[in-house]
């Protein structure tokens, strides 16, 4: 791991999420994570409630009115989807599935580069493809799963994990190496070239 790359993991308990949106519990990262950034999360939770839902909201560090949601619903429907809130144009929803959205056994994943914007996945299917959100730096999330205070818990057992992972590929040695490999390699041809010039 080279010095600029940052790994939080945090397992979210089930009973965080039995509240609703205005008193959704906050987790704060150990690092921050800028720019270059990826999450992976692994639902396994044991919903109590077919109209609960696992919802993660991701804030931009810089300004707590700009976030990611990623929302997951109960067994049998497994609605899934992600919404972005920005200050000026407000919360809108990117992708929904009311259907087969996601599954306990795939793994979602998150991630944002300073060249491809945001892009979501749930196994192997991309559902959110470089969508620019004109950068975004994650030092917390919150989580909550109920949409009335009258409702019953959304969750009765189980937990969420959520992997952070960040880093400034440049600083990476493996970054330059196909840059490094190219260059051998039109070396060689150079010196071959002559060679057989010469012969």
């Amino acid at each position: 791991m080279n010095k600029s790359e940052h790994l939080d993991t945090v397992e979210v308990p089930f009973n965080a999420f039995n509240v609703i949106s205005h008193n959704a519990a906050v987790f704060y990262l150990e690092h921050e994570h800028a720019t270059n950034w990826q999450i992976e999360i692994q639902n396994k939770l044991f919903y109590a409630n077919p109209n609960g839902n696992a919802v993660i909201r991701l804030y931009d560090n810089l300004n707590t009115e700009k976030y990611v949601e990623v929302g997951m619903g109960s067994q049998p429907d497994y609605k899934f989807w992600v919404a972005v809130n920005t200050p000026i144009d407000g919360y809108f929803v990117i992708h929904e599935e009311r259907n087969n959205g996601w599954s306990p056994d795939k793994i979602i994943t998150v991630q944002h580069s300073s060249n491809s914007g945001l892009s979501v996945t749930v196994g192997q299917k991309t559902v959110v493809d470089q969508l620019d959100v004109a950068g975004f730096t994650i030092k917390n999330f919150a989580v909550y799963g109920m949409g009335s205070s009258t409702d019953p818990p959304a969750i009765n057992s189980g937990s969420m994990v959520l992997s952070f992972l960040s880093g400034d590929p440049i600083q990476n040695p493996i970054f330059y190496m196909p840059m490094v490999v190219l260059a051998g390699t039109a070396a060689l041809i150079i010196v071959l070239v002559k060679t057989k010039k010469r012969t």
